[in-house]
Order: structure tokens, then sequence, then C-alpha cells
């Protein structure tokens, strides 16, 4: 079985602090101008994900993603996904068949158990963040956790922001897992202060859904750092845990905090 999935793309940080969303910023490390972020990719492609497996992959899904080209704002972007031997193989291209984002989803049987919280404990941030180096993201252990509580009502400006209209999200007041993979984001530059840099990819298991009033603690450590063609990477291992007691989600993310320019 074959779906697909048309959204045209947002770039919806414009006014971010990681500058590699500013057009003249990204045209000097030689894109066409301003990224549409890897997690608004990562939410267009969650949307035939949840249409095939419904709520149970919210709360016992998986799902890996690599965000292998640029994406940038008006692009008409296609995700097919296609089933196979129960998994959904996940493809987003741009115009001219331009392959941008793939993944794999699953909704496994037994579910997964979730992570011990006490391996990931909570901390302060740093009050003045250190300039985002090799050593002081390796001096990151743990990270200071990243807190917020989400509210249904402020849902639909995410919502509408990726073209979002499934009536989980919509109506039965569920977060969203793009919105919650944005922690991820917030919990790096929480911690160091970075120049432009790139998210490239998730790794994600579900261990239940966020609903209205639920505080969400981002929790973890720099679980990597490596360099590739002159980039420099860092891989972060983290939980999300609502209201300091339920586990809801565990990503393993991979970013490009240091871009060598072309």
């Amino acid at each position: 079985m074959t779906t697909s999935y048309l959204v045209r793309a947002q770039n919806v940080a414009t006014a971010s602090e990681n500058k590699i969303h500013h057009d003249d910023v990204a045209r000097r490390y030689g894109f066409h101008g301003g990224l549409v972020p890897g997690v608004t990719v990562y939410a267009y492609m969650i949307h035939p994900v949840v249409e095939t497996f419904g709520r149970s992959w919210l709360e016992h899904g998986t799902m890996a993603a690599r965000f292998v080209r640029p994406c940038y704002d008006g692009d008409e972007i296609t995700v097919d996904a296609v089933l196979e031997n129960d998994a959904l193989e996940l493809t987003a291209r741009r115009a001219g068949d331009e392959v941008i984002a793939t993944g794999t989803a699953a909704l496994p049987s037994p579910a997964a158990s979730p992570p011990s919280i006490a391996g990931y404990p909570a901390a302060p941030l740093p009050a003045e963040r250190p300039p985002a180096t090799r050593a002081t993201l390796a001096a990151c252990d743990p990270l200071g956790s990243w807190e917020a509580t989400f509210r249904a009502e402020h849902a639909p400006a995410f919502l509408d922001e990726i073209g979002e209209d499934l009536s989980l999200f919509r109506v039965d007041g569920i977060s969203h897992p793009g919105y919650l993979l944005l922690s991820a984001n917030w919990i790096l530059g929480g911690n160091v202060r970075l120049g432009p840099w790139m998210h490239v990819g998730s790794e994600v298991t579900n261990y239940g859904v966020v609903t209205d009033g639920e505080r969400v603690s981002t929790r973890g450590r720099i679980a990597g750092l490596f360099e590739r063609k002159g980039h420099q990477f860092a891989e972060l291992d983290l939980l999300l845990v609502a209201d300091e007691v339920r586990p809801v989600q565990h990503v393993r993310h991979t970013a490009v905090y240091d871009i060598a320019l072309r």
C-alpha cells in the first residue's frame, strides 16, 4: 500500500536565533535561501504515519528520520509512504523529485519499555551559555533540562504552521510529535551558544501522549561528537518526561553544530 501526502513548506523560523533559517546567512553557506527546519519536515512526515497507525503510534510507535537535502520556503513537498512488512517507509521530495528526507516508522509488538527516568536526571540550565565547541559540549553531562507546559489552546498555531488537519491534534487536544521534538532543539540551544546549525536526523520512540496542562521535562546528555566532511556533529540522547513521573518519548537527535563553509 502506498499513500502520498502533499504540503507546501513554510520556513517558520525566520526569527530564530539559528540564522541558518535566514536567507542571507544560509546563502553564505551555499544554500539557495533560509532552510525550513528539520523538525518541520519531520512534522510533515508524521501525517501519513498517524493516518496509517492512528493513536497507537503516538503511544508506542517508533520513527527514524534523516534530512538529506535542504527544503525551502514555498516548496511543494510530497511525502510518499509505503507499507512493507508492518513498517512504513517514508520519502519526502520537493519539486523535481529531489529527495529531502527519508524515514521509517513502525508500531512494534510488544511495545518497547521506556528507559529508567533515574538515568536521565534533571539539571539546571547554565546561567550563561558557553560557545558550542567539542570541549564545551563534551562537558554537558548531564545537559541542563528544558521544561515547558503543553497548552491545547495554543496548539492550533503550530498545526497551522505545518498545515496539519488531523482531528487527533485539532480536536482531541493531543500534542503533535513534531512539537515535542522541538524540545530537542531547545535543550541544545539552552545549554550552549550556537552559530548557524542544522538538525539532520532523529530516532524517536514514543511511550505515551501529552495532553493539555502536562509539564514536559526534556533531559539527557551528549551521546557522541564526531566530524564528517568538515562538519562537526553532536548526537543527543534525550528523554521527555511528563509531570516528573511518566516517560513520553526517547530521542536520539543529531545536529551539525559547526557547518563547514562550502
